[in-house]
């Protein structure tokens, strides 16, 4: 069980490293002047092979905490509220991780309307939620 703990948490770690990086990329593309065409190009590369990565990345992830959870039963029984708290966060972060790939395909077709700061703000997201599934994990408050 502590290999595939181990495995979640790496995969999970490199997952999250993509979820923050790549609105950081929405960022520096919604800044791109329109004719600055290869700084442009440039970054749709960078985000779309990020994309591809991040979501391998996501589903040894996701696949791994069902192991932890059906498999070890990590979180089932009373006293485990933590643990549907902790499914509802990463619904959320799936739903954010779409978001994420409905944004890059604006972005590619030339539908972006939003500018730089709202990306900043949109890049908050998944750090408040890993700091709330990390203290749920840890901390079981229910």
């Amino acid at each position: 069980m502590l290999w595939v703990k181990t495995f979640h948490i790496v995969f999970i770690d490199s997952w999250f490293a993509g979820l923050f990086y790549l609105p950081r990329i929405f960022v520096n593309l919604a800044m791109v002047p329109p004719e600055s065409v290869a700084e442009r190009e440039r970054l749709m590369l960078m985000a779309g092979k990020l994309f591809r990565f991040m979501t391998l990345l996501a589903v040894p992830a996701l696949a791994l905490g069902l192991w932890l959870w059906l498999g070890y039963g990590i979180g089932m029984g009373p006293g485990n509220g933590w643990m549907h708290a902790k499914l509802l966060f990463v619904v959320l972060l799936l739903g954010y991780h779409h978001a994420c790939w409905t944004m890059l395909r604006k972005f590619r077709n030339g539908q972006n309307r939003r500018n730089h700061v709202w990306y900043r703000w949109f890049n908050e997201a998944p750090v408040v939620m890993m700091v709330i599934v990390v203290a749920l994990v840890v901390v079981k408050p229910f």
